[in-house]
């Protein structure tokens, strides 16, 4: 018969005791973003003065620091890492040889000097897009800013006029579509402009049979007055760069291709837009200062965190 080994049974009840301790221990205190936060990463964090809650937020803001890294997608340049090295050299009075040296004199490697650049630049894009993906400024916000900034201008009597250039403009659309591709759209619109330029064919006229801008089409391909950047880019380049009753190239944006002539320009009052910008401007620089000095608050805002008891 097999004797009872007791002693062997008591280590073997005391370490399972002891695992069961350790397990209870790494318990999950919070989470961020759905990432589990461990007793024991708290613990890690508890100084001297023994603030649970602080060593928390600490591990907190390290998880949301990672998780922007991660998130961010930005990708660090080593030819500019380089370049920034040869800048600090040469910032210094140095050659890029004598900085090699005065790395190699601090005991500094210099893939290791590479690489703390490398990560500055990393953590500066991480925080301005953070920053950025903190500010919240609405429409309604900007207006009554703007509004009250005007309103005390006027008081003052220092308000400040603005006028800008309107343009008023027409235009043919043609969209692709699966019976007509970027060539064809180009040749057809090319042949409009041609005739148009050659009488056969009025602008107005042609607008209504061809253009894809039913709306515009229906009123000669008028666009009306407008400020140039009221247009996608390359329309407001066009538009910009075409001298008034010169039919432009054919030209290309998101919404298809075009030709367009500017009609008539004329001088518009923009005081109330550069007072909705300077109050906009106002908004936003605002709340970059309540988190520029602390950018982890910014990720802060947007994050799912939970506290578990």
């Amino acid at each position: 018969m097999k004797t009872i080994n007791m002693k062997s049974i008591f280590f073997t009840l005391l370490g399972l005791f002891m695992v069961s301790t350790t397990q209870a221990a790494e318990r999950v205190v919070a989470t961020v973003n759905g990432t589990p936060i461990l007793e024991s990463q708290v613990k890690k964090q508890v100084g001297k003065n023994g603030d649970r809650q602080a060593a928390l937020d600490k591990v907190i803001d390290d998880i949301l620091v990672q998780q922007a890294i991660e998130n961010s997608g930005i990708k660090v340049d080593y030819a500019q890492v380089d370049q920034i090295i040869e800048g600090i050299a040469a910032q210094n009075g140095l050659t890029y040889g004598q900085l090699l040296d005065a790395l190699d004199y601090q005991g500094i490697s210099y893939n290791a000097y590479r690489q703390q650049i490398a990560n500055q630049i990393l953590m500066t894009e991480v925080r301005n897009q953070a920053i950025g993906q903190s500010i919240d400024v609405t429409r309604e916000q900007v207006e009554a800013l703007s509004q009250q900034l005007l309103n005390q201008a006027k008081e003052k009597g220092t308000e400040k006029k603005v006028s800008a250039k309107q343009y008023e403009v027409r235009h043919i659309l043609l969209k692709l579509n699966p019976l007509l591709n970027d060539t064809q759209a180009k040749a057809q619109l090319t042949q409009i402009r041609a005739d148009i330029l050659a009488g056969k064919i009025t602008f107005a006229d042609a607008a209504l049979t061809y253009s894809k801008d039913y709306l515009s089409g229906a009123n000669g391909g008028s666009l009306g007055f407008a400020f140039p950047e009221t247009y996608v880019a390359p329309f407001q380049k066009t538009v910009l760069n075409s001298k008034k009753g010169v039919i432009s190239a054919p030209f290309k944006t998101e919404f298809g291709w075009h030709i367009l002539e500017v009609t008539d320009t004329r001088e518009s009052d923009r005081t109330v837009d550069a007072y909705r910008q300077k109050a906009y401007e106002q908004l936003v620089n605002e709340q970059v200062k309540g988190v520029e000095n602390d950018w982890v608050k910014a990720l802060r805002k947007h994050a799912d965190i939970r506290y578990l008891k």
